[in-house]
């Protein structure tokens, strides 16, 4: 497997990071999103801390990112993270990779809660965040209609063993 580095999301890794983003949307088992923003709106979207992509021979393989769950003082420990893996870099643990340092950037910057929303039917997201620590809080049913289906949401969460602990 080439070597994957995780470094620091920049403006200019945007247009491989939104076709990845395009490619989690056309699952349809990765977001209520049906279209990828342009760079305002993602940059507006998410935290400026702890924005990351895994680059393999100069190419954005996934991305990782944090956004806001509320914007009042109390829950300025509080995100919700997303991760993405293009397509054909699927099952190599890139996913993980990310999550994983996505944790410790977290911790880090300060966050003491992670959450995640995340369809049941995309077991293999579930998978990953369980593997980085998240643990299934509740099901959030029929929270959004895609055309004509209700889904489902799993709530994810993880607590940092290290911020917020005193």
């Amino acid at each position: 497997m080439t070597q994957i580095q995780i470094r620091p999301l920049s403006a200019d890794d945007y247009p491989q990071v939104r076709n990845i983003y395009r490619d989690g949307i056309a699952t349809g088992h990765a977001t209520f999103e049906v279209e990828a923003p342009a760079w305002e709106g993602w940059d507006d979207k998410f935290v400026k801390v702890c924005r990351l992509v895994a680059e393999g021979e100069g190419v954005v393989l996934g991305w990782a990112g944090l956004s806001a769950v509320s914007d009042r003082c109390v829950y300025g420990g509080v995100a919700e993270v997303a991760v993405y893996v293009a397509e054909d870099a699927r099952g190599k643990g890139i996913g993980t990779l990310l999550l994983d340092s996505l944790v410790k950037a977290s911790e880090e910057a300060g966050y003491w809660t992670l959450q995640a929303g995340i369809f049941p039917e995309n077991v293999g997201s579930v998978k990953v965040h369980e593997k980085c620590g998240f643990r299934v809080i509740g099901t959030r049913e029929r929270l959004g209609k895609m055309g004509d289906r209700w889904r489902d949401v799993l709530i994810l969460e993880r607590r940092s063993p290290i911020v917020g602990a005193d």
